[in-house]
C-alpha cells in the first residue's frame, strides 16, 4: 500500500462558477474548483481560495462546498460582481465555452486571504488571473507556497502568451494540452522542441495531454517521459471536466510522493471515467470510494 502520509497540505486558488449546458442545465464548476472538489472526496482537505457573488448562485456554491465538508476559509463574498457563470456548447462532441467577464471570482482580495502557516502546494489555472485584483492576491499566495503547480487553461480572449510564460515561472510541475502548447510557442516545429523551451521555467516536470491519445510526463531534470494510453471507452456522457480530474489525481499523486508512472495510470484512469458523468464532478461519494480504496487512501468520508 501507498503511505498516507502527506507533508504538504493543497491550497487551490482560482475560480468557482457554474457551467450552462445546451440543455438548461446548470453544474458547478471550475477547474480549480473542481480540483479542489475531487482531492477533498480523495481524503486530502484543500483549502480553496475563490470568490462569490452574494447570489443565489453564490449561495449554491457554499451550501455545496459545506455540505461535500469542505474548508470555505478562502471564500470571500462579493457585494458588486456576481457569481461566476460560463455557457458550454459543443461542437464536433468538444467543449467550447462563452466565459462571463468581470464576475467575483476576478476580484479576489488578497487582504482577505486567510493567515496561513504549514506547508502548501499551490495549484492554480489561468484564467482567473485575467484581472489584476486576483493576480496580486495569488502572488501574495506564492510567498507562503513551498510547492507550485500551474494548470494551463487557454480560454481566447482571456490570454496572453506573456503573461502565460511570466505564470509559469518557477513552477515545479505545469499541465496542458498540446493544442495550448502549440499556441505558448507557435514558432516551434515539434512539441518536444517547446517542451525543450519551458526547461527554463518548470523545474520538475511538464504534463502534456493529447485527448484520446492519452498524456507524456516529461521530466525537466533527468529521466525519461513517461506516457499512458487511456482504455477504449464504450459511453462518453461529456468532456467537461476531464482535464481537471486528471489534473486532481497528479496533485494527489504529488502530496502523497506516489511514483510518476503510478500518477500518471491514476490520472488517467480517473479522467475517463469522469467523461461517463454529466459536468466535471460527482457529488456521490461512491464514485470516488471505488478509486481511494485502490489506491490505498482515506476517502473524505472517513477522514
Amino acid at each position: 500500500m501507498i503511505s498516507e502520509k502527506m507533508e504538504r497540505c493543497p491550497l487551490i486558488f482560482g475560480e468557482v462558477l457554474f457551467d450552462h449546458f445546451p440543455d438548461g442545465s446548470a453544474v458547478l464548476g471550475g477547474a480549480p474548483f473542481n480540483v479542489a472538489w475531487h482531492l477533498h472526496a480523495f481524503g486530502l482537505n484543500p483549502l480553496m481560495i475563490s470568490r462569490i457573488g452574494n447570489d443565489a448562485l453564490g449561495s449554491k456554491v457554499e451550501r455545496a462546498m459545506r455540505e461535500w465538508g469542505m474548508d470555505c476559509r478562502g471564500l470571500q463574498h462579493d457585494d458588486v460582481y456576481p457569481t461566476g457563470t460560463v455557457q458550454v456548447s459543443f461542437e464536433g462532441g468538444e467543449p467550447a465555452y462563452e466565459i462571463v467577464d468581470q464576475v467575483a471570482y476576478d476580484f479576489i482580495d488578497d487582504s482577505l486571504l486567510p493567515q496561513l502557516s504549514g506547508d502548501w502546494l499551490l495549484y492554480h489555472g489561468s484564467l482567473a488571473l485575467r484581472h489584476e485584483a486576483s493576480e496580486t492576491a495569488l502572488l501574495k499566495l506564492k510567498q507562503i507556497a513551498s510547492s507550485l503547480f500551474v494548470d494551463i487553461n487557454l480560454r481566447t480572449p482571456w490570454w496572453q502568451r506573456h503573461s502565460i510564460l511570466s505564470m509559469i515561472k518557477g513552477a515545479d510541475r505545469i499541465k496542458l494540452n498540446e493544442a495550448e502548447l502549440a499556441e505558448i510557442f507557435p514558432n516551434a516545429d515539434t512539441d518536444n522542441e517547446r517542451i525543450a523551451l519551458l526547461a527554463s521555467s518548470v523545474s520538475e516536470q511538464v504534463i502534456l495531454t493529447g485527448g484520446e491519445k492519452g498524456a507524456t510526463a516529461f521530466p525537466m531534470q533527468q529521466g525519461h517521459p513517461i506516457s499512458i494510453v487511456p482504455e477504449k471507452l464504450s459511453a462518453i456522457t461529456d468532456t467537461v471536466g476531464a482535464g481537471d480530474a486528471f489534473c486532481s489525481v497528479l496533485v494527489a499523486g504529488q502530496l502523497l510522493n506516489w511514483p510518476l508512472e503510478i500518477t500518471m495510470q491514476r490520472a488517467q484512469s480517473f479522467a475517463s471515467a469522469v467523461v461517463g458523468i454529466r459536468g466535471a464532478a460527482s457529488q456521490d461519494r461512491s464514485f470516488y470510494h471505488q478509486f481511494t480504496r485502490d489506491w490505498g487512501i482515506k476517502d473524505s468520508e472517513h477522514v
